[in-house]
């Protein structure tokens, strides 16, 4: 699987769970935080350069689009709603 143009195709990371006095919070729970951290699976051509493979980042989380391939579900975005790369 390749992405193609300004396209960034990630894997979600799954942040881990916070209890805070006996509650478990959830990233579901977690509606203060705009910003999602994945990792970046594959760079579209006009991406490369800004980020590469394997790079952790944050994106807005209503950006892009799920895809489901070869039964691993990634998130589809635009290298313009990453807000930054650790």
């Amino acid at each position: 699987m390749k992405a193609v143009n300004d396209f960034v195709v990630i894997k979600k990371v799954k942040e881990e769970q916070v209890k805070v006095a006996g509650l478990e919070l959830t990233e579901k729970l977690d509606t203060d935080n705009r910003y999602i951290k994945g990792k970046i699976i594959s760079v579209g051509n006009l991406g490369e350069g800004i980020v590469k493979e394997n790079d952790s980042i944050y994106y807005d989380k209503h950006a892009g689009h799920g895809i489901t391939h070869k039964d691993k579900f990634y998130q589809v975005i635009r290298v313009r709603d990453i807000v930054l790369i650790e």
